[in-house]
Formats: structure tokens, sequence, C-alpha cells
């Protein structure tokens, strides 16, 4: 059994301190994220996560990746699909995700444990074209398509030049049930394609309307809130056998609570998680990011997800 987390983690921008980086700040080319990217990798490592993140910390999860795809652009905070969908212009999020994996070998003086190490995180196309607006597509479900083909391009670099322990997905829309879910498969499909590494897929809300078809996904993992959502460990317990062959991605904290979730509940809903999946077939973590926590809390979390986990 191991431990992860959804992605993202609150942010504090510092302003440059060192002589080095006041200089950097005096060429423009200072990065006030890196010491975010820092202090999330170290407050996961701390807190005993086994597969981290690197905090996600430079915006949205929307904004984060459609701001590098030709075909879309940025007005007022709002995505808005102008013309075709085209390869990003660039590696979005591998540069971050190199630099939070030399923290991990920093972190372990260059002797990773096993089982230890990052994972990159992509938002689904699902997600992104339901969140937003175009004037260009006839309809959404082109779009979808188009978008997973781009995606791929920084799915295949974060494996090849990360080497990631496996790779996220986020689909919070496929449990509103706005979204095509065949369409939403093929977009996976297209993602998952030759991938040498395990495709997890985080899908937030109830998923009591679509826990058939989330099964049917290409992935080999997949991720859902239980701590939050006392309607999710019902439909997972009773529909097990359709989830056989996928690991289950455990959210055992609420991620939308800024206070400290009860020892006592926590350990009974894990314990409850491994009785129905089994201890080689969870992953703990957290039900959704942690931006919006307080850093204190954000941490509390996180380590009391793995102080029950060492005593399993």
């Amino acid at each position: 059994m191991r431990s992860t987390v959804v992605g993202s983690f609150p942010v504090e921008l510092k302003e440059a301190s060192s002589t080095k980086d006041k200089l950097l700040n005096v060429f423009g080319v200072y990065d006030p994220y890196k010491e975010s990217i820092k202090q999330a990798v170290f407050s996961q490592l701390d807190a005993g996560i086994d597969i981290i993140s690197d905090g996600q910390v430079r915006g949205d999860m929307v904004s984060s990746f459609s701001k590098f795809i030709p075909g879309m652009k940025i007005e007022d905070g709002n995505t808005y699909i102008v013309s075709k969908i085209r390869k990003p212009t660039g590696e979005i999020s591998v540069k971050d995700l190199l630099y939070a994996k030399s923290l991990i070998n920093k972190y372990y003086d260059g002797n990773v444990p096993e089982g230890k190490g990052i994972k990159g995180i992509i938002t689904g196309p699902s997600t992104i074209i339901h969140s937003s607006r175009t004037s260009f597509y006839k309809n959404k479900e082109d779009a979808i398509v188009d978008l997973a083909y781009s995606l791929k391009f920084e799915v295949d670099a974060i494996e090849k030049k990360v080497k990631p322990v496996y790779i996220q997905v986020d689909e919070p829309f496929l449990s509103t049930g706005m979204v095509d879910m065949k369409v939403a498969r093929e977009a996976i499909d297209i993602i998952a394609e030759g991938l040498s590494v395990p495709l997890a897929m985080h899908v937030c809300g109830t998923i009591d309307g679509v826990y058939k078809d989330l099964a049917r996904f290409n992935v080999d993992i997949l991720d859902f809130e239980f701590a939050g959502n006392n309607v999710n460990i019902d439909v997972l317990e009773n529909n097990i056998a359709l989830f056989n062959g996928k690991k289950i991605g455990f959210g055992c904290v609420d991620s939308a609570v800024n206070e400290l979730d009860s020892y006592e509940v926590t350990e009974k809903l894990i314990s409850r998680g491994i009785d129905i999946v089994g201890e080689d077939n969870i992953l703990l973590d957290p039900d959704c990011g942690l931006r919006r926590a307080p850093v204190d809390v954000a941490f509390s979390k996180l380590k009391l997800i793995n102080e029950i986990k060492d005593k399993h």
C-alpha cells in the first residue's frame, strides 16, 4: 500500500532574497515558483508521501495547459477555442517535474527508496474543453479528440524525460453527466496508446451515475473521493467486480475542509477501503488537490494519511 496526492499544494510565492535571485530578478529571469515547488516537494516527502507531485503551482488546472496549445487563448481568465487545436508550442510541465525529481533525489541523498518517486499530471481533454468557450468547433466532441492528440505530446514527453512512477489524467467533469463518455473514453485511449508506465484517471464528485462507464476506461488506476462523499464508498463496495484489474486511488481526507480530519474516522474509512480492494490495489490520497488549504493544514492531512498507512 502506497500513498500519493491528487496534485496541487498551497502556493506561497516569495520575493527574491539571495544575491543570485535578486540579480536574476533584475534581468527578468527570476522564477518565484521554484521555491513553491521546493516547498511542495519537501512537504510531501516530510509527510511520508510515496508518490508526489510537483505541487502544480503555476495556475489553475485549465489555463496551465491551454495557454501552451495553439488554437486556444486566454482572455480575462477564461480559455477560448478560436481555431483548430494543434500540437503544444513546447513541453508544458516537464521542466517543473524534472526539478521536483531532482529535489527527491537530493532529499534521499541519491538513494531513492523503491516505490518512491514522482508522477506526471495533466488535465484531461474533456475537462479542459467543457471548461472553455468555443467559437470554432461546432461540437465539443471534435475539440476533445483534437485536444487529446495535442496532450499526447505532453504525456509522451513526461514519460520519456521524467520517467515517472505513473501519469495521471484529471477528469473531474466526467462525474457531472455533461460529458459524452464514449468520446471521453476515445480521448483517454489516444493518451494511453503506447505508454509503458501506468495511467491513472482522477474523477472527483459523486460517481453513482457514471461508475459503469468509468470502469470501462483504459486506465490502470481510477482515483475517487471517499472522505467528503458518503456515496462513493458504497458504490465501490457494491460494484467491486466492475473494477477488477484496476487499482483504486482512495481519497481518504476531505480536501474541501480546511481543518485536520478525525484520525478515528479516517482510519475506519481506510480500513473499509482495504477490505474492499485489498492493500495491493489501493493508493491512499486526499479527495482532491490541497491548493486552497493553509500550508500547515495541507501538511497535517498528508501526514495523517501516512501515519495510518504505516499502521497497516
